[in-house]
């Protein structure tokens, strides 16, 4: 028995946007199957108005965001390489009460060019799903996935690095697919 004016709410619902979606494994098999699609998605974004893509894609970011909790996965922490300067590295050693020759031998490595990353994948600071460093984490972390950043049709290699993994990611490429009425067999 229906109750009166149910069956149409449901059917409004059952076509609302699926977004955001975060089931990762999902998003892992939706990757795959859309990988070809992406490739030229990406080459169609690679020529539009950066600063219009730019605002679009801040506008999306801004909005699915909130409706994603970070540290339901933590993927971020456990995939990302990041680049440190000598004053993060400075204020993290002085945090943790070490020495700056001890703080980098536990946890940096230095390439060739004298630039430092965090010597392990996943993050020696991931406790579960957070950052135990949040309040002095690097920038790196603070600014992934970087949809605040200037010039996105530049970057879009190392955003699509991390699409089959992060729901912000995915979900706001996803919904900008949409948005720009974009169409996987347009060229």
């Amino acid at each position: 028995m229906w109750i009166k004016g149910l069956k149409s709410y449901l059917y409004t619902i059952k076509n609302e946007a699926p977004y955001p979606i975060v089931d990762l494994e999902f998003i892992k098999i939706k990757a795959i199957e859309l990988e070809a699609e992406n490739l030229k998605f990406q080459d169609f974004l690679r020529n539009l108005d950066s600063l219009s893509l730019d605002k679009k894609v801040f506008e999306l970011f801004e909005a699915i965001s909130p409706k994603i909790e970070c540290t339901d996965c933590g993927n971020c922490c456990k995939s990302l390489i990041v680049n440190i300067d000598e004053t993060e590295a400075n204020n993290l050693s002085a945090y943790l009460g070490q020495s700056r020759a001890t703080f980098d031998e536990k946890y940096l490595d230095k390439g060739e060019s004298g630039r430092m990353v965090v010597n392990a994948i996943p993050c020696h600071f991931l406790v579960g799903n957070s950052c135990s460093v949040y309040e002095h984490r690097f920038a790196g972390c603070k600014e992934f996935p970087a949809f605040h950043v200037p010039d996105f049709n530049k970057r879009l290699f190392t955003t699509y690095m991390h699409y089959d993994r992060c729901p912000i990611i995915f979900n706001v490429l996803e919904t900008l697919k949409i948005d720009l009425a974009w169409q996987s067999d347009s060229e």
